[in-house]
Formats: C-alpha cells, sequence, structure tokens
C-alpha cells in the first residue's frame, strides 16, 4: 500500500512522490572565489532551470561569512532571495537548506516563510537547520550547545503559528495571546523539512517534520541510514508518505561514460554513471537529489541544458504520480548491488 501524502501542497507535490525521485539545484550554480559566488545573472539562470523543468531551486542561510567554512552561500539573505526567486519563476518548487532556527526568532521565521509560501502560489518547503557553524552563535548572544531544545521549539511556534487562528503559548522566547500571524500559508499546511539531523533523534523528525534531507554519502553509507529513516516512519508516522532527499555534489564531464572521481560531498563523473546511480538512489528510497556544481569545471549553463536533456526525462518533476524508471539492481556507478 502506497503511503499517503497529509496534505496538498504545489510545492511540495512536485519535489516529492511516493516512488519515485526528482531532481533540483542548489543556488548559486556559480563556483566559489575564495568562498564567495559571483551572483550575477543568478535570477537569470533560476528562471532557465524553472523553465528546464527542475523540481526545486534550493537556498542557504549562512547568516555570517566565517572564513573557515570558505563558502558564503548565496550571499544574500535567504528572504529577500526567497522573494525574488518566486517572482522569475513559475512552477518550480523554492527551498531552504536549511534556515537556521536557533539563530532567528521563531515567529520572525513563520511569518518570512509564510510569505514567500503565498506569494510564490504554495510552492515554498520550508528546510530547517540546527546550524553547524559555532562560530556564528556568538554573534547573535545565542547558546550552541542548546540549539537542539531551541530548535524544537521553533518548529512548535511555526507549526502553531502557520495553521492556527490565534493560537496561544508562552515559551522561552516570549508569550502570545490574543494577536495572530498572518498570512497562513494558501494551502493550510507549510511544509517543514529537518535538514541534517538537526541535533534530534530520526523518531523525532519522523514524527514532527514532512520529511529528511541529508547530507550526501556514497550509497554503501547511505543505504543504513535510509534504512533507519524508514523504520523510524514505520513506528512513529504510519501510513504517511515522509519522504528522504539529499544533496550532491556534481562536476558532470563531457565524457558521458566517465567513471565517478570523489568531490567533497559529492562526485565528477559522466552522465551515463550518473544515471545509474540515481537510479540506485531511487531504488534505496532516496525521493530527490539536490546538484550544487559548484565544482562544475564545465559553464554551468551547458552543465544545466544537459541535466535537462538527458537526465530529467528519466527523473521528471512534471508528471505527477509517473513512477521511477524501472532498473536492474546491479551493480551501480559506486560499485555497489
Amino acid at each position: 500500500m502506497t503511503a499517503a501524502t497529509p496534505f496538498h501542497h504545489k510545492g511540495f507535490n512536485r519535489m516529492f512522490r511516493p516512488g519515485a525521485m526528482t531532481l533540483g539545484l542548489a543556488l548559486p550554480v556559480a563556483p566559489l572565489v575564495n568562498g564567495v559566488p559571483d551572483m550575477s545573472g543568478q535570477l537569470e539562470r533560476a528562471a532557465e532551470a524553472d523553465r528546464l523543468g527542475f523540481a526545486t531551486l534550493w537556498v542557504r542561510d549562512v547568516p555570517l561569512f566565517d572564513p573557515s567554512f570558505d563558502d558564503a552561500g548565496q550571499v544574500y539573505d535567504p528572504w529577500v532571495w526567497l522573494g525574488q526567486l518566486a517572482t522569475v519563476t513559475k512552477t518550480v518548487a523554492l527551498s531552504s537548506a536549511g534556515i537556521v532556527l536557533p539563530l532567528r526568532h521563531p515567529l520572525h521565521t513563520a511569518k518570512a516563510a509564510a510569505s514567500v509560501d503565498a506569494v510564490s502560489g504554495g510552492r515554498f518547503l520550508l528546510g530547517a537547520a540546527s546550524g553547524d557553524r559555532a562560530a556564528e552563535y556568538p554573534a547573535f548572544g545565542r547558546d550552541h550547545a542548546s540549539r537542539g531544545e531551541a530548535y524544537r521549539e521553533s518548529v512548535a511556534v511555526i507549526r502553531r503559528t502557520t495553521s492556527e487562528d490565534y493560537p496561544e503559548f508562552a515559551a522561552a522566547f516570549g508569550s502570545l495571546r490574543g494577536l495572530d500571524l498572518l498570512p497562513k500559508p494558501p494551502g493550510g499546511h507549510l511544509p517543514l523539512l529537518a535538514v541534517g539531523s538537526a541535533q534530534q533523534s530520526l523518531q523525532w523528525i519522523a514524527r514532527t517534520m514532512d520529511g529528511w534531507v541529508s547530507y550526501f554519502r556514497p550509497i554503501a553509507d547511505q543505504r543504513p541510514r535510509i534504512e533507519l529513516w524508514q523504520r523510524a516512519v514505520e513506528t512513529q508516522a504510519a501510513g504517511v508518505f515522509r519522504p528522504v532527499a539529499q544533496a550532491m555534489s556534481l562536476d558532470l564531464t563531457e565524457d558521458p561514460n566517465a567513471d565517478p572521481e570523489p568531490l567533497f560531498l559529492g562526485y565528477r563523473l559522466g552522465r551515463n554513471r550518473l544515471i545509474e546511480d540515481l537510479h540506485a538512489f531511487a531504488d534505496e528510497g532516496v525521493h530527490h537529489v539536490m546538484f550544487n556544481l559548484r565544482h562544475s569545471q564545465r559553464p554551468v549553463t551547458e552543465v544545466m541544458a544537459e541535466l535537462a536533456e538527458e537526465i530529467l526525462p528519466v527523473f521528471p518533476s512534471h508528471l505527477e504520480g509517473r513512477p521511477v524508471r524501472e532498473c536492474s539492481r546491479g551493480t551501480s556507478a559506486l560499485g555497489m548491488t
């Protein structure tokens, strides 16, 4: 029996379907120079990704640049950037990977997320993280060690204020009584995705969130984590569709048969080996893969076009209910059966 999706949401349904895999892009689609991307032309590339049929565009939340991480995200504030993306795209889902909940007031996060969902016509999914850059926490006067508790409290506040009228509660950040948060998500439900473990158990994530976004691992390492997730869903949300997504750094070579070479959180490889590997991940239960092209040695527009022509038809996002193409469970590009 196929698990049921507990709500209707345009972005969620474009990105996730039981028994299928879709593909998205992490923005910006640009290389980093000393950790900072060139943001010129990124709105045009986002519009092109929408036209080409990618399922989702992902944005980052990097409040402060830490040179030791060598990654400034898209530089722009994610909410400002998402508002721009909503105006230049029509059908692609928009998601964050992920908003650092403990560094933001949950009422501000709830209002911003519901606003993006509204102005995009119900296409936004709130991917939420607990933050992996400890150096940012003192600047905000927050305690890095207690970020897990702050994350849970923020999720509860966002859930209630985006789904209930005039909710009342008292929490560590303050209390709410006789006031309401507007707008509400147009479909009545704002999808929440846990990005990484967020200092939580998989059982809590399966019970509380609408899906899970995992970091890239070779399939031999990812398989047992997906199995743990599936067991958590069976015990905490039986009969409900709880999808799993993963990120993947990608340098697509001109040779379509090039064997994979390791990159940070991904691979350099040819498209035929990529298709084999995506099938292997889909067989294990991955529902969405987010490509990060920052290591691309080819022009990113050329890579986007090849992905759209050769890869997206195998894993389409525009045909709801279409299953993943059948594939054998033979040896994948990573040498796993």
